[in-house]
């Protein structure tokens, strides 16, 4: 059956270092067996306006949240070994990668593909204009609160269980 790990990050400025939330759902035989999120506090809590406008996420929403170190055993535990599946596998790989460098912790420990599959090179090859992960959500009847990490996670976890399905 089909087994994965749906992920999502926003980060506070442009810098791909700067994760301040992340969403992770993770599906075994084709159904959404668990779900988690979280805030995280970015490096000095430092904020980019333009992603504030994107996601909502301000500077005072963090500052009591835990940083990605606190949590990575957490993340650590849902990614490892996983085939995982991202809306922007480059951007939210990057994420993590650049992360986890930021804190010193070794990516090579998780065992994850060098890519990971992607639903926008999915639906844009299906021929899906736009394939933002909004567009193809609501063209597929998938609920969706666009930027909203955990709800980002779970609509990337339907696209791709949708283009597996019959």
């Amino acid at each position: 059956m089909l087994n994965y790990t749906a992920i999502d990050f926003e980060t506070a400025k442009r810098k791909r270092s700067s994760a301040c939330a992340v969403g992770i759902v993770t599906v075994e035989d084709g159904v959404i067996a668990d779900t988690f999120h979280s805030l995280i506090r970015p490096p000095s809590n430092d904020y980019f306006g333009m992603n504030i406008a994107v996601h909502g996420i301000h500077p005072e929403d963090t500052i009591a949240a835990p940083t990605f170190q606190d949590l990575y055993p957490e993340i650590r535990a849902r990614l490892q070994d996983s085939t995982l599946v991202a809306h922007n596998e480059v951007f939210d790989r990057s994420v993590l990668r650049r992360t986890m460098e930021h804190y010193s912790l070794d990516y090579g420990e998780l065992g994850l593909a060098e890519r990971w599959e992607c639903t926008m090179r999915i639906y844009k090859a299906k021929g899906f204009v736009p394939y933002k992960l909004n567009a193809c959500c609501a063209r597929l009847g998938i609920p969706l609160q666009h930027h909203e990490v955990l709800s980002d996670a779970i609509g990337c976890a339907h696209l791709y269980l949708r283009h597996h399905s019959p």
